[in-house]
């Protein structure tokens, strides 16, 4: 029996997929069994997960459960949900290095859920005007304009405070999990929607509490990722977009975007919080799919116009 105690961090993982992948509670459920399964083998082995946790652990237990008949699909589909969730690790900071590295890939189709495009991102801030509550209103239209001008986790632009805030040199300071700190630039658009929402709006919903953190609730509490998701929904519905919105399709937004229009990879990392490179070099094929299409849409010879 896995001691959930021991393991925050599954807890965190999990909401991480609902919350800000919006993943079906299906493919949760899917991840939940095989993370369970591995973190049991984990235990039996006497490994201090997840830092014991090494290459050559990590294909012993590929290995035994091919021994134990497991089917290619099987073996394939949770290798493939335990790299997303060593993957999930490192980013935060829990861990140094992906313990999955070695292993071979699964022959798996990657889903990659790919950003909107800019006009689609300006009718999701555009609709915020439909709220009729001035507070929630200014308040929402903040936090909107600034996830998508920083490119930050919900988690971390949850987590700020008034005083991250440098509104002369345009940029905040960001704590993320693992106690990384970095200095993420915005821009004047965003910093007047910050400095009016906390001009008319914080201090009406802090009437009853006074939350320490940036972005409250109308109680003026801090507000929760549940809470912020359900004001996004709202939102892309009013907006009339088609494609799923989640948190993070915002994040993708950010730093497709940004990549589209000249951004250096390393500058884009560095941006996002990417301990790695290789994690942030993902929107690389985003654009390159954008460079294909171009390609075969304006090459003289093609014939697929």
């Amino acid at each position: 029996m896995v001691e959930k105690s021991k393991h925050p961090y599954f807890r965190e993982y999990l909401d991480h997929l609902i919350l800000e992948r919006g993943a079906a509670k299906a493919t949760v459920d899917a991840y939940k069994r095989d993370i369970i399964q591995h973190l049991a083998y984990l235990n039996k082995q006497k490994i201090l997960f997840p830092n014991n946790v090494t290459s050559e652990v990590f294909i012993d237990y590929i290995e035994e459960l091919r021994a134990q008949g497991f089917q290619p699909t099987s073996l394939a589909r949770k290798n493939s949900s335990l790299r997303r969730f060593y993957r999930y690790l490192q980013n935060e900071g829990y861990i140094t290095e992906d313990p999955c590295r070695l292993s071979p890939s699964p022959r798996m189709t990657k889903r990659f859920k790919s950003a909107i495009k800019q006009e689609e991102v300006e009718k999701l801030i555009e609709a915020v005007e439909q709220e009729k509550n001035e507070c929630l209103r200014l308040r929402d239209h903040a936090m909107l304009e600034f996830l998508y001008a920083t490119g930050l986790r919900v988690s971390e632009l949850l987590g700020l405070r008034p005083g991250d805030f440098d509104f002369y040199h345009l940029y905040v300071r960001v704590m993320g999990k693992g106690s990384k700190e970095r200095l993420v630039p915005f821009h004047d658009l965003a910093a007047d929607r910050i400095k009016e929402y906390l001009k008319k709006s914080r201090p009406a919903l802090c009437v009853r509490n006074q939350g320490e953190t940036l972005f409250v609730n109308s109680r003026g509490k801090q507000m929760s990722r549940m809470g912020f998701w359900k004001i996004l929904r709202k939102y892309a519905l009013l907006s009339g977009l088609r494609a799923e919105v989640t948190p993070h399709t915002l994040r993708h937004s950010f730093a497709t975007h940004l990549l589209e229009n000249g951004a250096d990879l390393r500058v884009l990392q560095e941006l996002l919080g990417h301990s790695d490179i290789s994690t942030t070099q993902i929107y690389t094929h985003l654009d390159q799919r954008a460079i294909q299409e171009a390609h075969r849409k304006y090459h003289p010879r093609s014939r697929s116009k």
